[in-house]
């Protein structure tokens, strides 16, 4: 891991980002609600002697690292705080104490991974440069990232390049995985609203216009956007998770009213768009042939994180030199969304794949049962100060 000296160096702070770690897990915060996580986080910073702001994009921190040898390069190296809506059932000593709030993602242990390099860094400022240390709020869904930006990120905070690395588990800890071009998808969300006259189920049913026969023909017809409009060897994803619509009380009663749901994925934004007007149109259909009405909301979260090509090359070179790693430098697109992507839409960026363990010493992602694997928190550390020395001679 880099040099003895380095490696020395990292395992001398590890008891304390253990505990750091597990503070944070224990006390799970959702987006925007970071209060606690970011007060954390700026404490520590300050404690080290680092240049630190709150409140980027509400409860965002970025904490700021100048190089003692002369340089004008700046990058960032960032991370997300906020947790997830689910109930933690690890058992765990450190589970969370907050009711329906877990860390599920790993955001606890990336936090940490940063703030150990940042402490590291602000030790020994060998290098040649700025280095803006980035805490994202809300990368669940609530937008924390544009937040950032909107609040003047690059402007107050200017990077030549972003980094992100996320955990994953399937991947052993020691390795990394990293692709150039589209990495993840963009992440977006779907309602349909179908409008009738509802009516008797028994005594008038053929006086009433039925959304549940228009809900039963788009569900059959979102099937065909992904097999018959999008190409080939292109992909995407459309799956739905909530229908809503009468009473089970009074089973009788045609509704008036119904919603279904759900989630989108794309690699580009011609899928987007694609997978937009196909959902619109088809929903339309549905609705006139069985004389109701419909109306359409989608709303993209993510963006296509889409890896710079020589961000991804330093990403991967930082693994293999500082941390000694294995790196798959051709892993397969995810499908997960990642708002990190508005970031490095702003700058050229790379995010890389941590491993978080493999079969029984890492559960998957957004499940009640995972937990960040605290072997992994070295191997992320000696990453971000990777970066540092390939971008800034580190």
């Amino acid at each position: 891991m880099g040099s003895d000296d380095t490696k020395a160096r990292i395992e001398a702070i590890l008891p304390d980002l253990l505990a750091v770690r597990r503070d944070i897990h224990a006390h799970p915060e959702l987006g925007f609600e970071e209060t606690r996580t970011a007060a954390l986080v700026a404490e520590k910073l300050r404690s080290w002697g680092i240049e630190t702001t709150e409140g980027v994009g509400r409860t965002g921190v970025v904490g700021t690292v100048r190089g003692t040898r002369p340089g004008q390069g700046a990058i960032g190296l960032r991370c997300d705080m906020d947790c997830l809506a689910l109930i933690e059932t690890t058992g765990l000593p450190y589970a969370s104490t907050t009711a329906g709030r877990m860390h599920a993602c790993g955001h606890d242990g990336h936090t940490t991974m940063l703030l150990g390099a940042a402490r590291l860094l602000a030790e020994r400022r060998d290098f040649a440069g700025t280095v803006h240390l980035i805490f994202q709020p809300a990368e669940e869904g609530r937008g924390g990232a544009v937040a950032m930006l909107e609040d003047g990120l690059f402007d107050r905070f200017p990077c030549d390049a972003v980094y992100g690395m996320h955990n994953m588990p399937g991947v052993p800890v020691g390795q990394f995985a990293i692709r150039k071009g589209p990495l993840m998808a963009a992440s977006g969300r779907f309602t349909v609203t179908f409008r009738g006259t509802g009516g008797h189920g028994g005594n008038s049913a053929h006086l009433a216009t039925d959304v549940m026969v228009s809900q039963a023909m788009y569900v059959q017809a979102l099937q065909t956007i992904v097999s018959r409009n999008v190409p080939a060897l292109e992909s995407a994803v459309i799956s739905l998770g909530h229908i809503a619509a009468g009473s089970p009380e009074a089973l009788n009663v045609m509704p008036s009213e119904l919603v279904l749901g759900g989630t989108m994925r794309a690699f580009n934004p011609e899928m987007q768009a694609l997978l937009e007007r196909r959902m619109t149109e088809l929903a339309h259909l549905c609705a006139a042939a069985a004389g109701t009405t419909a109306e359409v909301m989608t709303r993209w979260g993510t963006i296509p994180m889409i890896n710079a090509e020589r961000e991804t090359d330093v990403s991967a070179a930082a693994a293999k030199d500082m941390v000694g790693a294995v790196v798959d430098e051709a892993v397969a697109p995810v499908t997960g969304g990642e708002d990190f992507s508005f970031m490095v839409q702003r700058k050229p960026g790379a995010m890389i794949f941590l491993g978080n363990g493999v079969g029984a010493d890492s559960h998957a992602l957004h499940t009640p049962k995972y937990d960040f694997n605290d072997a992994a928190l070295p191997f992320g550390v000696a990453w971000w100060l990777g970066v540092v020395r390939q971008e800034l001679g580190a």
